[in-house]
């Protein structure tokens, strides 16, 4: 059977603690995301003749859930055998959740509707969370937080936030929702935009 241009939707989540972030860099020692997930691919499909692009940048050290991305490829695979082959030759921190048949014009980018971060505090030492917590002894004024984070919802110009590099760009972004919300010895603050300029969550 003759291969066909094929495109699909990938459904991943990843621990990004041992990547540089997403996106695939120049040198080759350094471990993206991208990169590994290409790797993968090349060897599945037989072909370095592949165009993966993801839903957005990721900084290094950062996790993600339910990260869409969409991958091209001339295959005769179908999209349920595409995901054990993968989930075959992938680093325990990457998993392929799902894959989808896409049309043709389907972009994991360009049709992204929305994007989130979750950072997650705990006031005090936890071992079992140590990874995905930052650790703070003294204690947050949650209430402050509460009300501070509602100063930030709706399109605001966010170029006190930006780095240089992105002030060439629009800085405005509309912010949909910013929650506060205290889980036992943990504070989660979940931020969901349209979009995110480099740093601007951290900051």
């Amino acid at each position: 059977m003759q291969s066909v241009l094929q495109r699909f939707r990938l459904l991943l989540e990843f621990e990004g603690g041992a990547f540089r972030g997403w996106q695939r860099q120049g040198e080759a020692n350094i471990r993206t995301v991208q990169g590994v997930l290409l790797s993968a691919a090349a060897e599945i499909f037989g072909t370095n003749d592949i165009d993966l692009q993801g839903n957005g940048r990721t900084d290094a050290g950062v996790h993600a859930l339910e990260y869409v991305a969409h991958l091209e490829v001339a295959t005769t695979m179908l999209a349920d055998e595409i995901t054990p082959a993968f989930n075959r030759l992938l680093p325990k921190d990457i998993a392929i959740l799902e894959v989808q048949p896409a049309d043709s014009r389907f972009h994991a980018r360009h049709h992204c509707v929305g994007r989130s971060y979750l950072y997650q505090i705990a006031e005090g030492q936890m071992a079992f969370m140590r990874r995905y917590a930052w650790s703070l002894e003294d204690g947050l004024d949650f209430s402050l937080m509460r009300q501070a984070a509602d100063i930030f919802l709706g399109m605001h110009d966010f170029l006190a936030f930006a780095e240089k590099q992105e002030q060439k760009k629009s800085p405005k972004v509309l912010v949909e929702a910013l929650q506060v919300a205290r889980v036992g010895q943990m504070i989660l603050v979940r931020v969901v935009a349209s979009h995110f300029l480099w740093h601007l969550v951290r900051r």
